[in-house]
């Protein structure tokens, strides 16, 4: 059967106006990756999944709520968009506004933001404006522009992009049938976990589905829902999460103790070897998105989440093409050898 994305497939479980128009690149239907030796790795018992939303359209889950924001906005009238973004929401937005004949406008932290993202933004004819300030601080000027200008937000605070993000978690019920018994997921600005515990709900309400606890994990330097408090200067590597002041942030812990579930922090560290690690199974991402691995494998670890025999599917948000500067920095450059078959011969069987 033909796919014509999230639009058609999932129109009567979304709540949109009814004036909203189909914007698609057939985004969605993202696969959901078996993972038993990295499962093995933690210890064994349990089948893990991963759901890998690095395949959507612009590389990142930004995709499955900008269709549906997008679509909205054209349908009211808007000519012009504009997003605060760490990066994936801007290339997300450039896209589709550029689907929809839209301007877009975004603004991102200076030097802040990984080259791919910005060079989707770019390429997809976004007008790309970097300020003195952080995400927070370009989050709060949009907000207020589109206060003062017809010009229509797409961050998350949009409530028709959490429309669209809740899909996610039909796709996975859909795949195995029912809910999974954990879900880990990274957090920054907290609207992906917000919208995944929506759709959850809103399945089982309809289908009997049942409900997962929920994971939700910051890096270390950026873990305002785990301490309690804003992060003035958020730092980490994984620049998707770096958010002091998460949008959703309460909507988030909301969901999180509804589910049984909790809101955790890893290192960068931690981070990086899980991308490593998955890496290692074929599976490529931008730091941020090995962050629910990340904090499924502490949680093990540390013994305080007992997996055996359940069913867990964690979310990977974004392809490892994002942010690749961070694998090639940490890699020597490729050894030059002359071209002889003789000299790779020797190379070959010297290790």
């Amino acid at each position: 059967m033909t796919y014509h994305g999230l639009y058609s497939r999932y129109r009567k479980f979304l709540d949109i106006p009814a004036y909203s128009q189909e914007i698609t690149l057939l985004e969605g239907n993202t696969p959901l990756i078996p993972m038993p030796r990295l499962a093995h790795q933690m210890g064994g018992g349990f089948d893990l999944w991963v759901k890998f939303e690095g395949m959507n359209p612009t590389g990142s889950f930004k995709d499955r709520g900008m269709t549906i924001a997008i679509g909205e906005a054209l349908g009211r009238g808007a000519r012009a968009v504009i997003c605060a973004s760490t990066g994936n929401t801007a290339a997300s937005a450039a896209a589709y506004a550029a689907r929809a004949g839209l301007r877009a406008i975004v603004l991102i932290p200076q030097g802040k933001v990984a080259a791919g993202k910005l060079a989707g933004a770019a390429a997809y004819g976004a007008q790309v404006i970097q300020i003195d300030g952080s995400f927070d601080d370009a989050l709060a000027m949009v907000v207020q522009i589109t206060q003062r200008h017809p010009i229509a937000l797409v961050n998350s605070l949009n409530p028709y992009r959490l429309e669209g993000q809740k899909t996610a978690a039909f796709e996975i019920c859909d795949a195995l049938g029912s809910a999974p018994d954990w879900l880990c997921l990274p957090v920054g600005n907290a609207g992906n976990i917000t919208a995944y515990w929506m759709g959850f709900r809103q399945y089982d309400q309809i289908h009997k589905t049942g409900l997962p606890h929920l994971l939700g994990v910051q890096a270390a330097g950026a873990a305002p829902l785990v301490i309690g408090r804003p992060v003035e200067h958020p730092e980490t590597l994984a620049t998707a999460i770096r958010i002091g002041r998460p949008a959703r942030g309460e909507q988030a812990l909301q969901a999180a103790e509804e589910s049984s579930g909790r809101m955790i922090a890893v290192s960068d560290d931690e981070i990086l070897a899980m991308q490593r690690a998955l890496a290692q199974e074929g599976v490529w991402v931008e730091p941020a998105s090995a962050a629910g691995l990340a904090g499924l494998a502490a949680e093990i670890r540390a013994g305080r989440l007992n997996v055996r025999g359940k069913r867990v599917a964690a979310v990977c948000t974004g392809h490892g093409l994002k942010d690749p500067e961070i694998i090639t920095r940490a890699f020597p450059a490729p050894r030059l050898l002359p071209a002889k078959l003789d000299a790779l011969e020797e190379l070959l069987l010297s290790e």
